[in-house]
């Protein structure tokens, strides 16, 4: 068969979309149409596109009413409005950017994105043109942000995302974030924000609690859980005969009551049910067994509960207040689990698993102070295993 004859200025840019390439006041243009690319339809597009370059020849070719979705017909129109020769400003590009990028994003993943364009991007940046942004003056910025490197990360990650975009659509010659991180000096800290509670600590709070809420807790201390993940949990979710039960699913408050995927890939997983937290479960089905749907409920709506706010104000704080215990953040249950299994013994590989983390590198970063040392008779089962000797044998000279 021969090669398939190449129709100027156009091309198949994915199985639904052809792509029309064109010259307009001196850049190169390339818009899609939603044209499945059939040879038919390849022809279609080159017609459009003879008729486009007529209409700049005639001076009559509006761009806006042509492909009223295209980013550059938005840049045209800011630069009109504006009036000067100035580019596309850093805050229409974000706005029409985020706009563009919401229905691919889970909502809580959009919602962070929101909060970085709206409370940082655009106030910094939001009046300048976005072809004139730079590395210099990005870096300039972010060392006097007042929050840790984290947030610094998350904030131009956000940022990187945006402009590789507008790199891509030849708005910007280059990105000045591409292949670049930023990290300012910190002083080392003296305690890291994963403070479990002791086992007295947690008969305490659970004692300061009744019905729905104590099981929701004794439930959370006993299989580490995220939040997210404990309020999205359904009834079918439960193996009872193999003890398990399969996270597939995660709601937070950002959500609004719709359910995403879990945080990562290895986040799917099926997490064992310990005594407590099947003792939690059994007591849990004369609450919301019949309904076949959420395992834990807010006990004030009889409604799923949206978050970890509601539970927070609901039963938490009140809980811990009674109990007398010092306070911390609800999430710390899902650290009280780490640091009780691996305290008794349990393996790091399998703690993770549980908790969902793909290796037990972040095990060790964050919970290694709770991995006991080697006990004095570590190695002694290979030696007896593989050279047949008394493992309390000791080497004469």
């Amino acid at each position: 068969m021969g090669r398939k004859r190449q129709i100027e200025g156009v091309r198949a840019s994915s199985g639904s979309t052809i792509e029309i390439n064109f010259y307009y006041k001196g850049k190169r243009c390339r818009e899609r149409v939603k044209l499945e690319p059939t040879p038919a339809n390849l022809k279609r597009a080159a017609n459009h596109r003879a008729a486009i370059l007529d209409a700049i020849d005639r001076g009559t070719f509006d761009y806006a009413v042509t492909f009223p979705d295209s980013i550059y017909a938005k840049k045209l129109k800011a630069l009109t409005e504006q009036n000067s020769e100035a580019t596309l400003t850093v805050a229409s590009y974000l706005d029409d950017w985020l706009d563009r990028k919401i229905p691919t994003l889970k909502s809580s993943t959009a919602n962070g994105y929101q909060k970085i364009i709206n409370g940082h991007l655009i106030p910094q940046f939001g009046k300048r043109p976005v072809n004139a942004i730079t590395r210099t003056e990005i870096k300039s910025w972010a060392s006097k942000l007042q929050c840790g490197n984290k947030s610094i990360a998350n904030i131009l990650s956000c940022f990187r995302a945006a402009l590789q975009e507008a790199f891509e659509d030849e708005i910007i010659e280059q990105n000045p974030l591409a292949g670049w991180v930023y990290r300012k000096a910190e002083p080392p800290k003296d305690e890291d924000d994963i403070d479990p509670f002791s086992f007295d600590e947690q008969t305490a709070i659970l004692e300061a609690m009744t019905g729905q809420g104590r099981n929701l807790f004794q439930f959370a201390f006993w299989t580490g859980l995220r939040t997210s993940e404990l309020v999205a949990l359904n009834w079918g979710d439960i193996d009872w005969k193999r003890g398990v039960i399969s996270i597939r699913r995660a709601q937070t408050q950002a959500s609004r009551g719709l359910m995403e995927r879990t945080k990562t890939k290895a986040g799917t997983r099926e997490v064992k049910i310990l005594a407590p937290a099947m003792e939690a479960l059994s007591d849990q089905k004369t609450w919301t067994y019949q309904k076949r749907k959420e395992i834990f409920q807010n006990p004030r709506t009889g409604e799923r509960w949206t978050g970890d706010q509601p539970i927070r104000r609901t039963l938490w704080m009140h809980a811990i207040r009674t109990a007398g215990v010092r306070y911390r953040n609800p999430y710390q249950t899902r650290h009280t689990w780490a640091s009780m299994m691996l305290s008794s013994g349990e393996h790091p590989m399998w703690v993770a698993q549980q908790m969902g983390h793909r290796d037990w590198g972040m095990i060790r970063r964050h919970y290694g102070r709770w991995i006991p040392d080697a006990d004095p008779a570590a190695g002694g089962r290979a030696v007896a295993q593989f050279l047949g000797k008394n493992p309390d044998q000791t080497i004469q000279g």
